[in-house]
């Protein structure tokens, strides 16, 4: 079974990419939304909820972790893996399939992530080994809005707030948060429409279906655990997932 953590919804649309490439494997996913969002929280506190994520996912039958959260990244060290007997084969985490993809492209790029993510410098490193410079921008209110279905001009004038310098000649933007993905509409009005937006999920579940396949054939089940109620929440998993095969708890 795969385990899936995110600090609440944004996690959801790397699911959906995954179901399209391992509709038959088995998912345990685990949104944190009673300490969401988590990209404004110092390290040390990263490093906590990543334990007791990976520990809750663990108890509930996971064998293979994904990470699904960009600022969780930072807190995946080795001696996590260690403390958990996870083979580093046993767990996808965003930063590494998100960075080969730009393998030789020319593309000029902009970054946009939490607070967390852009402090932990671990995009910066790994952009940096396939030979890219690429500049960062925080957007730290925008995952808490999207947590909470903030309405869509709220979202808007939250991404344009931030972007207001990004460089000339932009090409791309690369969406490290996997809540901004569920805020399109709202990154192509302020950025118009010759910037592509790249959302990492793609290339992650791609990852997952190299690594993980044959291995995670299973009967197709979705559980979900939330750690507090979400009326949000539980409103995108009904629009992504409408054919309603899955559970969904709350274990406060």
């Amino acid at each position: 079974m795969i385990g899936m953590f995110d600090s609440g919804v944004g996690g959801l649309t790397v699911l959906r990419a995954l179901r399209a490439h391992l509709p038959s494997a088995d998912v345990v996913y685990f949104g944190d939304t009673k300490n969401a969002p988590y990209g404004v929280r110092p390290r040390d506190e990263l490093t906590q909820l990543t334990v007791a994520g990976i520990s809750l996912l663990k108890k509930e039958g996971a064998t293979k972790i994904l990470s699904a959260c960009n600022s969780v990244s930072a807190s995946l060290a080795v001696s996590l893996l260690d403390a958990f007997s996870i083979a580093p084969k046993e767990l996808i985490e965003m930063v590494g399939p998100t960075v080969s993809y730009f393998k030789g492209s020319e593309a000029n790029l902009v970054l946009v992530a939490t607070p967390a993510t852009i402090a932990s410098g671990i995009y910066q490193n790994a952009f940096l080994m396939i030979g890219k410079t690429v500049p960062c921008v925080a957007l730290p209110t925008l995952a808490g809005l999207i947590e909470r279905g903030a309405p869509q001009e709220e979202i808007e004038a939250s991404i344009r707030a931030s972007l207001s310098d990004i460089p000339e000649g932009t090409d791309g933007i690369v969406l490290a948060c996997t809540h901004y993905p569920l805020a399109l509409e709202a990154f192509r009005a302020v950025v118009g429409p010759n910037i592509e937006l790249f959302d990492p999920a793609e290339p992650i579940a791609e990852r997952v279906e190299r690594e993980w396949w044959p291995q995670e054939v299973g009967e197709g089940k979705m559980e979900f655990l939330i750690s507090k109620e979400s009326a949000p929440f539980r409103k995108l998993v009904e629009e992504l997932f409408p054919d309603g095969h899955y559970t969904l708890k709350v274990i406060e």
